[in-house]
């Protein structure tokens, strides 16, 4: 198996309600610049603790539906084909998108 689907959950793990409503205060803030996302840094806290890898305490990679599900977009609703690829260690709060 591939290093990349190591880093992801098995299978995608959406988000709660309860869980969604704990990030949604934070989705108007969410800043895009190129494939790049950085997310707030408070939102970080407010994220399940199973979408983060353990060892390296960064976000694991996410499937489309688990970044979608945080209120993440790639310029519009209907951005398709884009995959969250890699995680800026030194700044967890960026992803980065191809």
């Amino acid at each position: 198996m591939s290093d990349e689907y190591t880093r992801r959950n098995k299978k995608p793990r959406l988000l709660s309600e309860s869980e969604r409503d704990r990030v949604e205060e934070f989705i108007d803030s969410i800043h895009y610049s190129a494939r790049h996302v950085q997310l707030p840094k408070q939102m970080l806290k407010n994220i399940p603790k199973d979408y983060f890898d353990p060892s390296k305490g960064t976000l694991k990679l996410l499937w489309e539906e688990e970044w979608r599900g945080l209120g993440i977009t790639q310029g519009g609703k209907k951005s398709l084909g884009w995959e969250h690829y890699e995680v800026h260690e030194p700044e967890p709060h960026i992803l980065l998108f191809k």
